[in-house]
């Protein structure tokens, strides 16, 4: 298990090299190859020559692009300062740039978004996984049932309807309407009871549409390994029904589970734009959404590599589960 783990910590190492090079090479080498003044973008098109050739020496633009990588390498770990002539800025560890249309670190604008984003994604992950896993089983287990018709079309309709629509109708019903739950945000430091208020329809908004995937994916996946024929040899061997639908049969179920699980978590950290657009919700997706108005390219460019490091670790610990539900994975 050791080696295993050191293997998956290594390879997961080496991958987020890779990642923060290819997305630095997107967001400051794709764009000079077509031509596109990086230094432009960010003081805007209206600035001064003077003023985009300052900030052009200051973020080191003109240097080659190792230089410059490892620079942004640097930065993360102890820090990085930026200076032209007098001008002097200074980004603390870690860096991962600086805006220089809001004037202030990324770094801040990522840890002040990211618990929001956090909390989203993890309570939301918590009910779709619970609810749509359990009904998954059901519906296997009851076949051509009423309980699995129903079940299914519900699981359907999730699938269909989008997110700022589900959103938006649970805000007019719950919050608007019967005026049950208080859909406006709460920062958790504040109020509890406040932030779970303003936390329940997301999730819940969340939830339902990946429940339903989880829910026909359980299903099917079931359906499946209830025909195997150690599933049958359980059964003749005189095993309690509970022992060998929890046992066995939920044991090989949860792998294609936890790999959805992984990258649905991952990318969820990373920001889920529509829900938080839709709820008013501080997080990653808004503070994304606001950069991309305002061709603050360094807001975006800390934002991705936090949603693919996000994705990454998710990834890591899915691994890691992957060997501690089936050890014939520790040996592959």
């Amino acid at each position: 298990m050791l080696a295993y783990l050191i293997r998956r910590l290594f390879a997961a190492a080496v991958m987020l090299v890779v990642i923060i090079l290819v997305v630095f090479s997107i967001f400051f080498l794709v764009p000079k190859w077509a031509g596109v003044d990086i230094a432009t973008s960010f003081v805007g098109k209206q600035a001064d020559p003077h003023a985009v050739a300052a900030v052009r020496e200051k973020l080191g633009l003109s240097d080659p692009i190792f230089v410059q990588v490892w620079h942004f390498f640097k930065g993360i770990f102890v820090g990085r300062t930026y200076s032209a002539g007098g001008d002097v800025t200074h980004c603390a560890a870690p860096c991962f740039g600086y805006s220089f249309r809001s004037e202030q670190s990324v770094w801040p604008v990522l840890t002040d978004r990211f618990p929001v984003t956090l909390g989203l994604a993890l309570g939301a992950a918590v009910l779709w996984l619970v609810f749509g896993v359990a009904a998954g089983v059901l519906s296997a287990l009851k076949r051509g049932s009423v309980w699995d018709r129903t079940a299914m079309v519900v699981a359907l309709g999730g699938v269909s309807l989008p997110i700022y629509f589900t959103g938006l109708l649970s805000l007019a019903v719950f919050s608007y309407g019967l005026n049950w739950i208080n859909g406006q945000y709460v920062p958790l430091d504040q109020s509890f009871s406040g932030w779970l208020g303003g936390m329940i329809l997301p999730w819940i908004t969340l939830a339902f549409l990946y429940a339903a995937m989880y829910a026909r994916i359980t299903r099917a996946t079931m359906l499946e390994i209830l025909g195997e024929d150690y599933i049958r040899t359980a059964r003749a061997k005189g095993l309690k029904e509970q022992v060998v639908i929890g046992k066995h049969a939920m044991r090989s179920t949860m792998t294609p589970i936890l790999t959805m699980l992984g990258m649905d978590l991952g990318a969820l950290i990373g920001g889920a734009i529509l829900t938080e657009t839709t709820f008013s919700l501080p997080g990653l997706g808004q503070a994304v959404l606001t950069a991309i108005k305002n061709q603050d390219l360094p807001i975006i460019l800390g934002v991705t590599l936090i949603t693919s490091l996000a994705v990454l670790l998710a990834n890591l610990v899915v691994d890691i589960l992957y060997a501690v539900i089936d050890p014939r994975v520790r040996l592959s």
